[in-house]
C-alpha cells in the first residue's frame, strides 16, 4: 500500500498549496500536473496496481487530480483578483516611467557652491540683487564716469521703458554684481562681509572664450582699519582652499572706477605647477580676479563715512575658476545643455 501511502501525502501537500503570484503558480502545476508532474506519475505507476486494488486506488488518485486542479483554479482566481485590484487604484500618469534617469548638478554650481562655503568659514555671508538694474547702482555709485565706455551700448544691454519706441534708458541688465554691493551698503551699516554672487550681462560676441552672459562672485568687506594686507590674506586663503595648499598668488597693478589701488591676481598654474605650460602661456601663472580697496568716493555716495572706514573688494568669474578646475575650455559648453558633457559631473 506505498502507493495509496503516496496519493495521501500529496493530497495533503496540494490542499495547503498558496503562490504568492502567476509565476508561484504555474511551477505549481508543473510540479503537479505536467506530463512529468507528480500526480502524472502516479498514473504511470497505477498500470502496475494488482487487479483487486485498482478500483479504491483509482478513486484515491482521480480524487487527488481533481483537488490539485481546482486548487490551482482557485488559486489563479485569487492572483488575478489581487492583480485587477492593484490596476484600478487611480494612477498618476504625469509620472517618470522607470527607470528614471537622475540628474547631475551643473559645473557652474558646483564651483559656486564651493566658492561660497570657502569664503563663509571667514565670516562672508551671500548677498543677492536683481538682474534687471538702474544706471545708478551698476554704474553711478561706483565712481564710472558719465562718459565711460562700460555705459556705451556696445558693452551694456539696455532695457527699453516702452517696447518698440527708441529712447535713451537707464534701465539695464547688470553686467557685473558690484551692484548688490552698492545695494547692501545703503542699506546696511559697516561692518559688512558680504558676497554677491549671480549672472550677469555683457553685450559681447559669442566664442569660446566669451559669452553676452556669465556668471560671478564678488566679495565686499567695510569696517574699521581694513587694510590691503587683510585683502591678500583673504585671496591667499581662498586660493589654497579652492586649488591646493601649493597654490601662490601674486597681485599686478590694475585700475578699476570703484577701487582704488586696484589690482589683478595670478595663481601659479595648477596644471603645470608654475613651470610653464600651454595653458599658462608658459609664464606659470594664471590670472583668476580682480581686487582692491573700495574707493572713498564709492563708500561716500552709498552713505559711509570714509574718514572712519575702509574696506576692499573682489571679483571673479564662475566660468574662469571651473575652467581652471575641471580644464574646460570652451565657454559655450556651460549653456548649450549638452548631457554628454553634463554626465562627466555626475560622481562630483
Amino acid at each position: 500500500m506505498a502507493l495509496k501511502d503516496t496519493i495521501q501525502s500529496l493530497l495533503t501537500q496540494v490542499q495547503s498549496m498558496s503562490a504568492a503570484n502567476a509565476e508561484e503558480l504555474e511551477a505549481l502545476r508543473i510540479k503537479y500536473l505536467s506530463k512529468k508532474g507528480e500526480i502524472t506519475a502516479l498514473f504511470n505507476e497505477f498500470r502496475l496496481v494488482p487487479a483487486d486494488q485498482k478500483r479504491e486506488l483509482g478513486q484515491l488518485l482521480n480524487q487527488l487530480r481533481q483537488e490539485a486542479e481546482a486548487r490551482i483554479n482557485d488559486l489563479k482566481e485569487q492572483i488575478s483578483n489581487q492583480q485587477s485590484a492593484i490596476s484600478n487604484v487611480r494612477q498618476d500618469l504625469t509620472r517618470t516611467p522607470d527607470p528614471i534617469a537622475l540628474g547631475t548638478r551643473h559645473p557652474l554650481s558646483l564651483v559656486r557652491e564651493e566658492i561660497v562655503d570657502i569664503f563663509s568659514r571667514i565670516g562672508f555671508t551671500v548677498a543677492e540683487g536683481p538682474e534687471v538694474e538702474d544706471d545708478k547702482h551698476v554704474y553711478g555709485m561706483l565712481n564710472f564716469a558719465p562718459e565711460h565706455p562700460a555705459r556705451d551700448m556696445q558693452d551694456t544691454f539696455f532695457v527699453e521703458k516702452e517696447m518698440g519706441v527708441q529712447k535713451p534708458t537707464d534701465i539695464l541688465l547688470r553686467s557685473h554684481t558690484s551692484s548688490v554691493q552698492t545695494r547692501v551698503m545703503t542699506s546696511q551699516k559697516p561692518p559688512i562681509r558680504v558676497l554677491c554672487p549671480g549672472r550677469v550681462y555683457r553685450n559681447e560676441a559669442i566664442s569660446a572664450r566669451a559669452h553676452c552672459f556669465f556668471h560671478q562672485v564678488e566679495g565686499l568687506y567695510v569696517d574699521k582699519n581694513v587694510s590691503f594686507a587683510d585683502l591678500r590674506e583673504a585671496l591667499l586663503y581662498f586660493s589654497k582652499e579652492m586649488f591646493g595648499a601649493d597654490t601662490k598668488i601674486r597681485l599686478r597693478p590694475s585700475y578699476f572706477p570703484f577701487t582704488e589701488p586696484s589690482a589683478e591676481m595670478d595663481i601659479s598654474c595648477n596644471i603645470c605647477g608654475g613651470k610653464g605650460c600651454s595653458f599658462c602661456k608658459g609664464t606659470g601663472w594664471v590670472e583668476i580676479l580682480g581686487c582692491g580697496m573700495v574707493d572713498p568716493n564709492v563708500l561716500e555716495s552709498c552713505g559711509i563715512d570714509s574718514k572712519v572706514y575702509s574696506g576692499y573688494a573682489f571679483g571673479m568669474g564662475v566660468e574662469r575658476i571651473t575652467n581652471l578646475k575641471y580644464r574646460v575650455k570652451d565657454l559655450r559648453l556651460f549653456s548649450e545643455n549638452d548631457v554628454r558633457f553634463l554626465r562627466q559631473f555626475e560622481s562630483c
